[in-house]
């Protein structure tokens, strides 16, 4: 009778440590996502509110007849809670205006500068990255397989970060009722812009028409990803405030994975990704 005892009692012993250990596995798995998850929305963050600073101060200046005729082209960068758009004229070496903004309002610059001053070193630097990033890619886009359709632009968006970059490429467009998923591409370059590696996030134009055949209002939108990109990415999310919440007042979207086989759908609102599975 002991020996049975002992044998139940060791099996029920092992049953519970097996389930234990299980169940640390599926905790493990889910925090692990969920980082994942948080830094899509830390990265996404940061791409809308250059993006949407960059819609502002560009409006700005290109209506400004102090400046306008005399921009070349301008740069992003963020300090703490503020981002700044940054104006150079054709030969990138005078600052014409510069527009700060506070991340929680980047409608309207907080203060405007338009006094005519040599570029800083750090604006002067991310031009110099940004525009050999862009050399590269025009030199060579079979490489790095780009390729854009009629009316849907790409936009550089360039992160600095520890000494090397970050540049996207997301989609801008004029079409009307249209969300532009898509197209979209990150390049890593160390600190002289010389691209290390990149990241294709879907190789199609994903144009999401925001009404129906007969004019209705769509609630939400959806795509699939490829195994390629097994997450929703930042970017999305980024083209989706842009556009979906902020243009078109939608509340959500949603990415299915083929590669994991679940539902990320993102709510602007709250700002948060929730995950389904399949």
């Amino acid at each position: 009778m002991k020996s049975k005892y002992k044998t139940i009692t060791m099996k029920k012993t092992l049953t519970i440590i097996c389930l234990l250990f299980f169940c640390s596995i599926i905790h493990s798995q889910t925090d692990t996502l969920q980082v994942k998850l948080d830094s899509i929305i830390k990265e996404a963050n940061l791409l809308y509110s250059y993006e949407k600073a960059t819609w502002s101060a560009t409006d700005l200046a290109y209506e400004d007849e102090r400046i306008n005729t005399n921009i070349g082209a301008y740069i992003v960068h963020h300090s703490n809670d503020s981002i700044f758009v940054t104006f150079a004229d054709k030969e990138y070496k005078t600052q014409t205006a510069q527009y700060s903004y506070n991340l929680n309002n980047l409608r309207v610059p907080a203060k405007q500068d338009f006094e005519p001053k040599p570029l800083s070193e750090k604006s002067s630097k991310l031009f110099e990255v940004r525009n050999e990033i862009l050399r590269q890619l025009n030199a060579d886009p079979a490489k790095y397989g780009l390729n854009f359709q009629k009316d849907f632009n790409p936009n550089p968006v360039l992160v600095s970060a520890n000494g090397s970059y970050r540049l996207y490429l997301i989609i801008g467009t004029a079409v009307p009722d249209v969300i532009p998923f898509g197209n979209d591409y990150l390049f890593n370059a160390d600190e002289n812009g010389k691209i290390t590696d990149w990241k294709i996030f879907h190789k199609t134009l994903i144009a999401s028409q925001v009404k129906g055949p007969e004019g209705q209002q769509v609630i939400s939108v959806v795509h699939s990803h490829l195994k390629m990109t097994p997450y929703i990415s930042a970017t999305d999310i980024c083209t989706f405030r842009l556009y979906g919440a902020d243009l078109f007042g939608l509340e959500e979207f949603a990415v299915l994975s083929t590669a994991l086989n679940k539902y990320f759908t993102y709510n602007a609102s709250q700002n948060k990704i929730t995950v389904t599975d399949l």
